[in-house]
């Protein structure tokens, strides 16, 4: 049975949620601060949205179109953010994450999109992965730095958040760009 990985980093374990991850979900998704630097959290985070998208998960990933992490420090074992690869045609993910405003800063982002880009290269043999930003959010678009993914663009206006429009920075890697980079990092 094809089931979400588990994956382990020097500081992280990236697993597949579970339902007892609901509240915790609830909690740090759904603060304002988090919602606004992200495209597609609700503000408010309702009871019972963090089950259903947790609900989600398995059969989304068994039909090749999205693989999502629970990101969970070695040490403490609880929940701190998310990080996700929206599959397209077996060719190409779409990289997104959030992380919880009291664990900012930490660099728990980059350290967890180092392994799911491995993962989404090496185990899906993705061709290409991109991610997007808010262009007022430069804390996501130095993680896409970090990660060595390049900048591609903007799209003016591209997105609508609390009904305004919102320029988005796009970043992208080849999976040709990444062997390089990870035969220089061993």
């Amino acid at each position: 049975m094809l089931r979400i990985p588990t994956i382990n980093t020097e500081r992280l374990i990236l697993r597949p949620f579970h339902l007892d991850d609901a509240a915790t979900v609830q909690r740090l998704a759904g603060a304002w601060e988090v919602a606004d630097t992200t495209g597609n959290l609700p503000h408010p985070y309702e009871d019972g949205m963090a089950e259903s998208w947790i609900a989600g998960h398995e059969e989304s990933f068994k039909a090749g179109e999205l693989a999502t992490f629970a990101l969970t420090p070695t040490k403490s074992g609880e929940l701190v953010g998310a990080m996700s690869l929206v599959l397209s045609n077996g060719y190409q993910g779409e990289l997104g994450y959030w992380v919880g405003v009291p664990y900012w800063g930490k660099g728990y982002c980059t350290e967890a999109g180092r392994a799911v880009l491995a993962f989404g290269f090496q185990d899906l043999k993705l061709k290409r992965i991109h991610a997007q930003a808010f262009k007022r959010n430069p804390a996501s678009a130095r993680v896409m730095q970090k990660l060595g993914l390049s900048y591609e663009g903007t799209r003016r206006q591209h997105a609508l958040k609390w009904g305004k429009p919102e320029d988005v920075v796009l970043y992208g890697l080849l999976k040709a760009d990444y062997s390089a980079i990870a035969e220089h990092e061993d």
